[in-house]
């Protein structure tokens, strides 16, 4: 293991962490340990690369879940010291939603999103009737059915942009039917009978073995409040921990990792 970072798993690593907390050593040590919660590659990568980028004795812990709720409940508890697995949209939803005070910080990279199909290979050829896969968050499908829109596909209502619902569809031509699916489960979705079309992420879609050059269309314009981004608390955003955090998230290290190792998936956003 690289000096710099340390992995642990869920709520274990902190109740590990507690533990090791008995003794004076140790709680000093601890005092630098930066604990970051996230979900999935390449998130997770990327936060054991800013550990490699730390420096005067910090330690990154990434704290590793396994969905996509306990990483902002635990940065909420302060259980957590920041996450990173989120756009700021989806913060902004949890906040609501929570009665929480997250705030997004340094947009990391964008991931390359859009619509796969298993059956056609031009927008022509999709038949009426068919289904369309679209994640069942607010947030994420405002920008699915943006996307669609930017293919005309679809129209929605004046305005409503990225923020859009199933509501605000205003022409549905091809008479599609609508798929709600959890984020985590779409992929699943790209083989189901008359689904001609799937949102997703490139993280995700990979778990079946496809890649954004593998989409049927991609997004076109790039909004950056959709930018993968470091989250804190408003009460500890001026920190010093965050402040090491920070430097480390957006250092040469980081971006080469991301422009080297992940150029086809998505772009570095700092």
């Amino acid at each position: 293991m690289k000096k710099g970072i340390v992995v642990g798993l869920g709520l274990l690593a902190l109740g590990v962490l507690a533990a090791c907390g008995s003794t004076a050593s140790n709680e000093s040590s601890e005092d630098k340990v930066i604990k970051v919660a996230s979900q999935t590659t390449p998130m997770t990568d990327v936060v054991k690369v800013a550990g490699e980028a730390v420096e005067d004795g910090w330690t990154i812990e990434l704290v590793q879940v396994n969905d996509n709720i306990q990483y902002n409940e635990l940065l909420n508890n302060k259980e957590v010291d920041a996450n990173f697995a989120q756009h700021q949209p989806y913060m902004e939803k949890f906040n609501e939603e929570k009665d929480a005070h997250l705030v997004a910080l340094d947009k990391i990279y964008n991931a390359k999103v859009g619509f796969y199909s298993k059956d056609y290979t031009d927008i022509a050829d999709i038949p009426e009737g068919t289904k369309v896969a679209l994640p069942n968050d607010v947030s994420n499908e405002g920008r699915a059915l943006a996307i669609l829109a930017e293919q005309g596909l679809i129209t929605l209502k004046d305005g409503v942009g990225v923020n859009g619902t199933l509501k605000d569809v205003t022409e549905n031509p091809k008479k599609f039917e609508w798929l709600s699916v959890d984020l985590l489960n779409l992929a699943e979705a790209y083989d189901e009978p008359n689904v001609s079309l799937v949102y997703n992420y490139p993280t995700y879609i990979a778990k079946i073995g496809l890649k954004p050059d593998d989409a049927l269309f991609l997004e076109k314009t790039i909004d950056d409040r959709f930018a993968i981004s470091l989250v804190a608390r408003e009460d500890n955003q001026d920190s010093e921990k965050i402040k090491v955090l920070r430097k480390a998230m957006t250092s040469d290290k980081v971006k080469e990792f991301l422009e080297k190792d992940h150029s086809d998936t998505l772009v570095p956003a700092f």
